[in-house]
């Protein structure tokens, strides 16, 4: 009987032991097949006495029950198992991906981003936004802005040029939003003080030039304005925008037909690994035009000189668009790819804010 016990013991351990279905049918065949030991036991039965058939075969048979009872739940636990890991492996998702949502999906243009930068910050300081048509009249285009006549500015390698009407004169594509102040000027009375984004066209095509590109001109009109004031804007504009804390400015004398004097704006920055940062190091960087409004522009919208003055600026959206957000070919813009957009975008739902930050 110890040894019928130890017997029992050693299979239902090996069946424990058992990996996979074939070992465990390894252990099957060697306790219960034709020549297992369990099998073995029962074969010798026949030559017991009736009284010890009696008792050996009720031991041998409960073995046997119990190991039979053992190979059947390890078996059941293996093919489980097997199962299991195999679905694990061969699992096919049939599930449709979780769409993006509409606020993830869309990208903002960086133009149309710097654009809102713009508006927020100069609206701050109490401008308006004014707007015009981008086809224009020479009158409003060149001579009300002090345009002499033969004036490179007016010859077709230059401008954007209509047929000519009946009477002669030639419709044009503004060359910069200069025109929208002379239609403010000759709208409203003074004070003024607007700032005229938009479109622009100029016959110029090459990596920092595009033949439609984007400005902003500001204008202030009143009696007591002057270059001090305009310092100041652009000081304030110029570390709104460029998110520092503080930015040294060089004004040069310079010349443009419809402001007297007339002033081009550098500013600080330090050039380093193909990075421009601004409000530090020892390197300067021409940013945008600007100076008092010359006297025969306010008398061409209507304004007396004598009484009023006031003074205007101007710079490309697209430029200072290239600077803050490292794009380094102004064509890029506009070539209307969505990978571009996607890495230069901005978040639908990002609106610039002073108090929140213009590039969040």
């Amino acid at each position: 009987m110890s040894d019928l016990a130890t017997l029992e013991t050693s299979i239902l351990d090996q069946i424990a032991a058992a990996g996979d279905e074939a070992a465990l049918e390894a252990v099957r065949v060697a306790a219960l097949g034709k020549k297992g030991s369990i099998s073995a036991l029962l074969a010798t039965l026949g030559k017991m006495s009736p009284d010890e058939r009696k008792t050996q075969g009720a031991a041998i048979n409960q073995a046997k029950d119990k190991v039979t009872e053992a190979l059947a739940a390890k078996r059941d636990v293996l093919k489980s198992a097997a199962l299991d890991a195999r679905l694990a492996s061969e699992t096919v998702d049939v599930t449709l991906p979780l769409r993006e949502a509409p606020t993830e999906a869309g990208r903002i243009h960086p133009l149309s981003q710097v654009w809102d930068e713009l508006t927020t910050i100069f609206a701050d300081m109490g401008f308006s936004v004014a707007e015009g048509p981008d086809i224009e009249t020479d009158d409003y285009n060149f001579t009300k802005l002090n345009f002499p006549e033969g004036h490179p500015a007016r010859e077709m390698h230059d401008t954007f040029f209509f047929h000519p009407k009946d009477d002669g004169s030639r419709m044009l594509l503004r060359t910069h939003t200069s025109p929208v102040q002379v239609r403010t000027m000759l709208s409203q009375k003074p004070p003024i003080r607007v700032i005229c984004p938009g479109r622009t066209y100029r016959i110029d095509s090459d990596a920092t030039h595009t033949p439609q590109f984007h400005q902003v001109e500001g204008l202030v009109i009143d009696k007591t304005s002057h270059l001090g004031h305009l310092k100041w804007i652009l000081h304030e504009f110029c570390k709104a925008f460029f998110e520092v804390d503080h930015i040294n400015m060089r004004f040069r004398p310079s010349f443009f037909p419809f402001t007297e004097p007339s002033l081009e704006v550098d500013i600080q920055c330090r050039r380093d690994k193909g990075e421009i940062r601004f409000g530090e190091g020892e390197d300067w960087l021409e940013i945008l035009g600007c100076g008092m409004v010359h006297p025969n522009v306010l008398r061409a919208c209507g304004i007396d000189p004598d009484e009023y003055q006031g003074f205007a600026w101007g710079m490309g959206i697209d430029r200072i668009a290239m600077l803050k957000y490292g794009i380094a070919d102004l064509r890029q813009l506009f070539d209307s790819d969505v990978r571009w957009l996607s890495h230069y975008g901005f978040k639908p739902l990002e609106v610039p804010t002073l108090a929140g930050g213009l590039s969040s």
